[in-house]
Parts: C-alpha cells; structure tokens; sequence
C-alpha cells in the first residue's frame, strides 16, 4: 500500500491523461480510497460527445467539477464499474443534469448482516442499460468495450478504450494498493479469476479508481497474483499449526497494520479461507477455521 502523498492533491482539476482521457479527482480522501475517487472523461479534446466513466460520490462540488471537465460535449453516457458508494451515486444527479443514459454494471443490493470495513453499496443505483462482457459504448473517435471483472464484487466491471489500449480498471487493480475483497459479494476465487483474464490481455496503461496510471499492467497484475498466493500460503501454514478464529491471522500476517485497516484484513482473509473451503482445503468449526 502506498502512502498518502503530501498536499495539495488536483482535487476537482481536470488533468489531460492522454488525447481522449481527462481525470477528475473527488474530494473524498479515505483510508479505503486514498486521495479520493477518480472519475474519468473520455472523448477527443474539444469534440462532440464524451463518456464519464465513475462520476463518485453524491457531492455537488465533484458533480460541477465533472461538467467542467465535460465543457460543450454531450454526455453520451455515464458508466459505472460497480456500485460501492464511492463510485456510482453522482450518477443519477450527472444524468439529471445531461440528459445521459447510466450505463455499465448491473444494480446490486446487498443484504448481509456481516461487518462491512470498505464503502458501502448504493442502494440508488439504477442503469438504463446494463453490459456485458464485450459489449460496447462508441462515440466520436472513441469506443468503451466492458470487460467483466466480478472479484471485487460481483457485478465490477472494466472498461477498454480500443483505440489507446488502456484500460479503466475501476478498483480490480488500483495503482495505490490492492483491491479489498470482502464476502459474502466479494469472492476471492473471482478475483483471481478476473486477474488472470487482464493477464491474457494486452493493455498498455492502466487508469483505476484511485492512484496513479499503471504503464506496466501486466507487472503489476503478476505482482498481484503472487502476492495473493502468498497470503493464501500463509493461513495454509498457519491452519497447518492449529486451528483458529479469523482474528488470530491478522497479527502474524500484517505486521504493522494501520488500526483503521484490520476490518478490511480480517475480511480479506474470511474471503481467502471460503475460497480455500470451496477448494476443500480448509473447514470453518463454529467460530473456528482449520486446515483438511
């Protein structure tokens, strides 16, 4: 995980990334979305429609700094990666106010009594129109094709924009630190799944949710995959010594954690031991995991 830079951070600039993508930085800074939420403007410089690619959180500030960004471009279409409320509540006010279809991930209401350390889901989400894996949005001189990541959870979408070969990889692969996954909607097993799809592709730059681009993806994503089996070595080794509740990995495998974050780990760690369950390596006792 990297750290928090100093301040002053672009918050509600509009940053030419490339000829056809802007980014706007949201004034949401967090333990969980580092800096803020970064919502994206696709379309060539000064032409006639665009795309927004996760408009954020419901803040009339961001919500006017995206118009900004957009200037006299119609909005083509507002697409969601998926539906945690960092992400997705500014879609509804962006289509009020331009008029644009939401498009991208499917809704997703989550009903579960399980502690929840990330962002919450948005209950208000509401598509025009949902993706599938391939589908695509055009406009002028860009075309969007969604590539179906679930993981991070069920419904996470990415989005390629073809004639860059960069990929919009909302919070699958972030350029600050690794996606939290968090049962019972996040699944370990996806993930890995979704990884190692990006993997087989041939993207030349990544733009996530939060953190700088990614101009070695594939690096990053192989760096990911192994920490991943990693950690998962370790509760194995770990069950292999005794038997123990969710709480008891965490000091022996995040050493120095940041208090705020032992939530997110115990989560994380609950989703690599349902994946190890459903693999048959592992069985939950009671309150108790242990290894078979």
């Amino acid at each position: 995980m990297a750290g928090i830079p100093p301040k002053p951070w672009p918050t509600g600039e509009a940053e030419q990334l490339e000829p056809l993508v802007k980014r706007v930085l949201a004034p949401n800074p967090s333990p969980y979305t580092y800096t803020g939420t970064q919502t994206y403007v696709v379309g060539e410089i000064g032409g006639p429609d665009c795309a927004v690619i996760d408009p954020g959180p419901h803040d009339p500030a961001h919500i006017d700094a995206i118009r900004a960004a957009v200037g006299d471009a119609k909005v083509a279409a507002i697409m969601c990666t998926h539906t945690h409320r960092d992400h997705s509540p500014a879609a509804a006010p962006l289509a009020t106010r331009t008029g644009a279809p939401i498009v991208g991930c499917a809704p997703l209401v989550l009903k579960t009594d399980l502690p929840r350390a990330d962002e919450a889901f948005d209950t208000t989400y509401a598509p025009d129109r949902v993706l599938e894996d391939g589908e695509q949005m055009r406009g002028t001189g860009w075309t969007l094709t969604a590539v179906a990541t679930p993981g991070h959870t069920s419904n996470h979408l990415c989005f390629a924009l073809e004639e860059s070969a960069s990929l919009f990889t909302g919070d699958h692969v972030m350029g600050w630190s690794t996606s939290v996954v968090i049962p019972p909607d996040g699944d370990m097993g996806d993930y890995m799944a979704s990884l190692e799809k990006l993997m087989a592709r041939e993207d030349k730059v990544y733009h996530s949710a939060h953190g700088a681009a990614i101009t070695k993806p594939q690096q990053l994503v192989r760096g990911m995959i192994g920490h991943r089996r990693q950690r998962e070595n370790q509760i194995l080794r770990l069950l292999g010594e005794a038997a123990r509740p969710v709480s008891d990995f965490i000091p022996a495998m995040y050493k120095g954690l940041d208090e705020r974050l032992i939530g997110a780990a115990e989560m994380s760690v609950t989703a690599h031991l349902i994946d190890l369950e459903k693999r048959g390596l592992a069985a939950l006792d009671g309150e108790v995991w242990r290894k078979n």
